[in-house]
C-alpha cells in the first residue's frame, strides 16, 4: 500500500512538471534570447529533454535518469564545442531548472500533503540527478575540449615544419619559433619523410625565425643533418645571425663540415644563379 501511495504522488508531480514544460522553456528563452539568439532553437531542444529527464526521474528513479542524462549531456557538449560556447551556458541550464522544478516539487508536495520524510526523499533524489548532470557535463566538456585542443596542436605542429621543394633537387625547411623536445622530434621526422618523398638532394634548413640556439637545439639540428646525410641528402644551414654564430662558437659546435649562409636569400641565390649541384660553391 505504501509503495502504491508513493508511486501515485510521484507520478502526480512528474505529470505536473511535464504539464508546465513549455512554460518553463519560455521562461528560459526570455532570459537568454538576446545573448544566444543564433542557437536558441538548439537550446529549446535541450530544455525539453532536460525537463523530461528531471520530471521522469521523480517517477522512475535514479538509474534510468542517469542513463538518459549521459545521452543528453553528450549532445549538449557537442553543441557547446561546435558553437565555441562556454561550459557555463550548459551549467546554467542545469542549475536554473533545479530551482524552477524544485519549486514545483515543493508546491505539489504541499498540495498533496506529503510528509517531511516523503518530500525529503524525493527532493534528495532530484538533487542527485541534477548533481549528476553537472558532473557529466563538466567531465564530458573537458574531455571533448582537450581532445580538440590536442588535435589543433598536432595540426599546428605539423604545419609549423613545412618542407618546400623549390627545384628538382632543392628543398627548404624554414623554422620559426622556439624548438622544444616535441618539436625537435617532429623536425627530425618531417625532414626525413618529406625529404625522401620529394626526392631532394639538398635541404636548406633556415634558422632565421629561431630566436634562441642553445645546446639542445643545436644538438637536435645537427642530428637532423646527420640523419639526412644517411639517406643521401646534403644540408645547408641558413639564417645564422651573428648572435647565433657566437652562441654556437661558445657552445663548441663545429659547423665547418656543413655549408652555412647568413640568410636564406643568399643560399637560394647561389643555388639558382649557378645551377650548380655542388655544395662547395656555397
Amino acid at each position: 500500500m505504501i509503495d502504491q501511495v508513493k508511486l501515485k504522488y510521484k507520478k502526480a508531480i512528474c505529470d505536473k512538471v511535464m504539464s508546465q514544460k513549455q512554460e518553463l522553456i519560455v521562461q528560459k528563452d526570455n532570459l537568454r534570447v538576446s545573448q544566444l539568439n543564433n542557437i536558441e532553437s538548439r537550446l529549446h531542444s535541450w530544455r525539453e529533454d532536460i525537463i523530461e529527464i528531471y520530471a521522469k526521474s521523480i517517477e522512475s528513479g535514479l538509474d534510468p535518469a542517469f542513463e538518459h542524462l549521459q545521452e543528453w549531456g553528450s549532445e549538449a557538449v557537442d553543441t557547446l564545442v561546435n558553437f565555441n560556447l562556454p561550459l557555463e551556458i550548459a551549467l546554467d541550464e542545469v542549475r536554473d531548472y533545479r530551482n524552477l522544478i524544485g519549486n514545483i516539487i515543493k508546491e505539489e508536495a504541499s498540495n498533496l500533503h506529503l510528509s517531511i520524510d516523503q518530500f525529503y526523499d524525493m527532493i534528495s533524489d532530484f538533487d542527485a540527478v541534477v548533481d549528476r548532470a553537472v558532473h557529466w557535463l563538466s567531465m564530458s566538456y573537458t574531455r571533448r575540449f582537450y581532445t580538440r585542443i590536442n588535435a589543433a596542436e598536432a595540426t599546428a605542429l605539423e604545419l609549423s615544419i613545412p618542407v618546400i621543394k623549390i627545384t628538382d633537387v632543392v628543398g627548404i625547411l624554414p623554422l620559426i619559433g622556439d624548438i622544444d623536445t616535441e618539436r625537435a622530434q617532429e623536425l627530425m621526422d618531417k625532414a626525413l619523410s618529406k625529404g625522401s618523398a620529394l626526392s631532394v638532394e639538398y635541404m636548406v634548413i633556415d634558422l632565421s625565425g629561431v630566436p634562441i640556439i642553445d645546446t639542445m637545439v643545436a644538438d637536435r639540428i645537427f642530428k637532423v643533418v646527420d640523419a639526412l646525410s644517411l639517406i643521401g641528402i646534403k644540408t645547408i644551414l641558413s639564417g645564422i645571425r651573428p648572435e647565433i654564430a657566437q652562441t654556437m662558437t661558445h657552445l663548441g659546435i663545429n659547423s665547418s663540415r656543413i655549408p652555412v649562409t647568413s640568410s636564406l636569400h643568399i643560399a637560394l641565390e647561389k643555388f639558382l644563379s649557378q645551377g650548380d649541384r655542388s655544395l662547395g660553391s656555397i
